[in-house]
Formats: C-alpha cells, sequence, structure tokens
C-alpha cells in the first residue's frame, strides 16, 4: 500500500517506517504534528523541529500541522493532517509507531475508519525492551532528547541509547515499574542515523531545559547532515 507515517523523529517512529518497508508498503510522506504545548498529551515534542532535516536524511517528503494541543481538540488537528496526506500524497493507509498504547492506538484507528482508509502498527504489542534492543541491532544510532521521571536528569540528554542505557532503563523498571521504551513519557528520544537514512543527523550545539521536577529537554541549536 501507499502509506504517510506519523513521524516524530523518535526510534518508534523511525522503526516503524523500516518495517513497514520491509513489508512491501510505500511510505509516500512524513507527517509531523507540531505542538504548542510541550506537555502535550499525543504528541512528541522534544526536538521536533528537526523531523524537517531528518525528512531529507531519509529522502521522503513530510507534512506538517500546527496543535494547541488541548487534550481531544488535538484530534480534529490530526485528522486535518491526514487528510493532507490523503489529498496530497494519494495514501491509503497511516503507519504508527504505537507499541502498547490502547489510548494513541485506538484514537487513530477511529480517524483512518472515518476516512475510509488503513491504519498500520507494525511495533505492536512488541515487549518493550525487545524492541529498544531490536532497533540498535538493526543498526540505528539515537540520543535521549528529552527524560521526564525518577532516575534519570539532564547527564542522559544527548547520551546514546546503547546496551548499557538500556540495562540501566531496565533497572529502574524492576525498582520502580519504569516503562523500558519510554511509551509512558519517560523518555523522549531523536533518531540520528540507521538503515533507512542516507544522511546522518549531526548535533553540534544545544542547551538544556528544565521542564519540571524530573523534567529537561534538549533545545537543539545547531545541527547538520553529513
Amino acid at each position: 500500500m501507499r502509506l504517510g507515517s506519523l513521524f516524530t523523529g523518535g526510534k518508534d517512529s523511525v522503526y516503524a517506517i523500516d518495517l513497514a518497508q520491509r513489508e512491501g508498503h510505500e511510505i509516500a510522506v512524513l507527517m509531523t504534528m507540531v505542538s504548542s504545548n510541550d506537555f502535550s498529551y499525543r504528541f512528541h515534542t522534544a526536538a521536533i523541529g528537526l523531523t524537517r532535516l531528518q525528512s531529507e536524511a531519509i529522502g521522503i517528503p513530510i507534512i506538517f500541522e500546527k496543535t494547541d494541543g488541548e487534550k481531544e481538540a488535538e484530534l480534529a488537528d490530526l485528522e486535518r493532517l491526514i487528510k493532507k496526506a490523503i489529498s496530497g500524497f494519494g495514501i491509503e493507509g497511516v503507519v504508527t509507531g504505537a507499541l502498547f498504547s490502547e489510548y494513541q492506538a485506538r484514537r487513530i484507528r477511529r480517524i483512518c475508519d472515518s476516512l475510509e482508509i488503513k491504519c498500520l502498527n507494525p511495533l505492536w504489542h512488541t515487549p518493550q525492551e525487545e524492541h529498544m534492543r531490536r532497533v540498535i541491532m538493526d543498526g540505528y544510532s539515537f540520543i535521549f532528547s528529552g527524560v521526564s521521571a525518577m532516575g534519570l536528569d539532564e547527564t542522559w540528554l544527548n547520551r546514546a541509547v546503547d546496551e548499557g542505557a538500556i540495562d540501566r532503563l531496565a533497572r529502574l523498571d524492576s525498582k520502580r515499574g519504569f516503562n523500558v521504551a519510554g511509551e509512558g513519557g519517560e523518555f523522549e528520544t531523536l533518531v540520528l542515523d540507521g538503515p533507512i537514512f542516507r544522511k546522518r543527523l549531526v548535533i553540534s550545539g544545544y542547551d538544556v531545559r528544565k521542564d519540571g521536577e524530573n523534567a529537561y529537554r534538549m533545545s537543539v541549536k545547531n545541527a547538520r547532515l553529513e
């Protein structure tokens, strides 16, 4: 099928594209929501401005839709984005990076059903730790772009997500019920390179922003493709 992929630039949305392509689907366009609410219920916000560079690195065009980040109003904003992809790129379905979030998957599926297109969730119910290790094993390079949980602090920002980091996250899970894949909002990631990338994203300057207790994010000042 000809598909549009909901795209945040993080590990889940990037890896979902990879798996959909392996299944023979064509990804015609990346679709990114830009929320003015840093505490959006549904949309990734840390380093979201770098998705345009990632689109160039991957070689797939990207479209955007703005949202104020109000809880249920976000759904109408998302529907507008998907309609843009249908009219502009002729997509027949949407790819998401959802793992276990019924809240997210059910609402996106409802929009797709109303527009009479398919909703594909290639990562669905992959165990969290297994998913993290699989993304690394398949050659992706990604970093923590935001953290928001006890046990994580600003020193994790711009840190490569490697086997050691996953081991640490797994230990936090055993102590606190931590979501190893970050789907509970514990952290956000930014993919720098991988098998579907034609160029590598390089971060050469960033500031650290504190968003509250145990909450920090990268504010990237300089980035380029190599």
